[in-house]
C-alpha cells in the first residue's frame, strides 16, 4: 500500500486548489448563504473539467481513477467550503448506486453522472436511526408491476438540488439486513420539507415518502442482505469522503487563524509570538495531520478494497471529528471577539466542519464500531 502521493495525484491536487482559488472565492461562499445565490457557474465548471466523472469507469463515460484521487478532489473541496452537489453526488451518491446497480441500471445511470447531467443524494438516516441499512424503517412494498414506498427520510444532504435520490427502505415484516431495498426516486416524486442547516452552503431537507410508486427497474440490484452488504460498503466509501472534507475545511481554519496569529498585536508584538499561542498550533496541527493521515489511508482502503476499509473508515471519522472539534473552538478563540460574529469568515469554516462531523455517524458513534470491530460483535 502506497502511502505517497504520485506526480499526477500532485498535479491533480495544485489543478483543483488552482481553479477554486479562481472560481471558488469566499466571497461566493458568503454570497451563497447570505443571499441565497445558486452556485451553478461553479458547478458548470466543475463538469466542464471532467470532475464528477473522476471515479465512474472509464466504459461509462468517466476517467477510471480510484478514491484516493476523489479523496484529493474532495479535501480542496473542503478547503474552499464550496457549495455545490459534488460530494452530495460523487462522494455518497454514486458509491450506492455502483455498489448496488446490476449492469443495465449502471449503464444507465453512470453516463448520465459523468457528463454531469444527473446529480443525486442518499437518502438513508432516519429520525433516532444510524447511518447502517439494517436500521432503516421506511417501507418499500411491491405493488404490481411496482414498489410503493412510505417513511420519511431526515438530514438528506443535497436533496434539494439532486435530480434522483437514492433511498434506502425494507420490505415490510423484516428486520435487519433482511428485506432492504435501493430504490432510485426522482426529486420531484417526494415531498421535501428544508430543515434549518448548520451550514446553508449545502442544504439538508427531510424527504416524506407516503403515496411514492416506483417502477421495478427503479429498485436497485436483489432486494436483501446482499444489498443491505453493498450499501455498508458504500456508506463506508461515504464516510471517508466526509472525513476528507472536514481535513480541507480545518486545514483552511489552521491558515486563517495563523494568518490572523501573525497580524494580530498584543503588547507591541504579534500574538503568534506568545508561547501559550505556539502550543495551541502546535496542538493543532498535531490534530489535523492525525486525521489527514488517517483519511487517506481510508481512501486507500476503499480503493484497494482492503479487508481494513471498514475500521479504517470509522477510525478516519473519528479523527476528523475530534480535529474538527478542536479547530473550530480554538480557531474562534484565538480570533477572539471577532471570530465570534457574522461579518468573519470564520463561522462558515466552523458550520462546514461541523455538519460534515454530524453526518453518517459522529466521532462517538464510529468509537463505539471500531470497538464492536475489534471485539468481533
Amino acid at each position: 500500500m502506497e502511502l505517497e502521493f504520485t506526480s499526477d495525484q500532485e498535479e491533480l491536487r495544485d489543478s483543483v486548489r488552482a481553479v477554486l482559488e479562481r472560481e471558488c472565492p469566499i466571497g461566493l461562499v458568503r454570497s451563497v448563504v447570505e443571499d441565497g445565490v445558486a452556485p451553478d457557474a461553479l458547478w458548470k465548471q466543475m463538469v466542464e473539467l471532467g470532475w464528477p466523472a473522476l471515479t465512474v469507469p472509464d466504459e461509462h463515460g468517466g476517467l477510471g481513477l480510484g478514491w484516493v484521487e476523489l479523496a484529493v478532489v474532495v479535501e480542496e473541496l473542503g478547503r474552499a467550503v464550496a457549495p455545490g452537489p459534488f460530494v452530495p453526488t460523487v462522494g455518497l451518491f454514486l458509491p450506492a448506486v455502483q455498489a448496488t446497480a446490476d449492469a443495465a441500471q449502471l449503464a444507465r445511470v453512470l453516463p448520465r453522472i459523468a457528463e454531469g447531467s444527473l446529480t443525486g443524494a442518499l437518502a438513508l438516516t432516519e429520525a433516532g436511526s444510524g447511518s447502517d441499512p439494517a436500521t432503516v424503517r421506511a417501507h418499500a412494498v411491491r405493488d404490481g408491476a411496482g414498489w410503493r414506498l412510505s417513511g420519511t427520510k431526515t438530514a438528506v444532504l443535497g436533496g434539494e438540488v439532486a435530480d434522483e435520490l437514492l433511498v434506502v427502505a425494507r420490505e415490510p415484516q423484516t428486520d435487519g439486513d433482511d428485506g432492504v431495498v435501493a430504490v432510485l426516486v426522482p426529486r420531484a416524486a417526494v415531498t421535501m420539507t428544508p430543515e434549518a442547516p448548520l451550514d446553508a452552503t449545502r442544504g439538508l431537507v427531510d424527504v416524506a415518502l407516503d403515496g411514492v410508486r416506483v417502477d421495478a427497474d427503479q429498485v436497485l440490484g436483489e432486494p436483501g442482505s446482499s444489498t443491505a452488504r453493498a450499501l455498508r460498503r458504500a456508506v463506508e466509501a461515504g464516510t471517508v469522503a466526509l472525513a476528507v472534507e472536514i481535513v480541507g475545511t480545518c486545514q483552511a481554519i489552521l491558515d486563517v487563524t495563523l494568518e490572523y496569529a501573525k497580524q494580530r498585536e498584543q503588547f507591541g508584538v504579534p500574538i503568534g509570538s506568545f508561547q501559550a499561542i505556539k502550543h495551541k498550533f502546535a496542538d493543532m496541527l498535531v490534530s489535523l495531520e492525525r486525521a489527514r493521515a488517517t483519511s487517506y489511508f481510508a481512501a486507500l482502503c476503499v480503493a484497494e478494497n482492503d479487508p481494513r476499509r471498514s475500521i479504517a473508515a470509522s477510525t478516519a471519522k473519528a479523527a476528523a471529528g475530534d480535529c474538527q472539534q478542536l479547530l473550530t473552538k480554538e480557531g474562534i478563540q484565538i480570533h477572539g471577539g471577532i471570530g465570534y460574529t457574522w461579518e468573519h469568515d470564520m463561522h462558515l469554516y466552523v458550520r462546514r466542519a461541523k455538519t460534515d462531523a454530524a453526518l453518517l455517524g459522529n466521532t462517538h458513534d464510529h468509537q463505539a464500531r471500531i470497538a464492536d470491530e475489534l471485539l468481533g460483535r
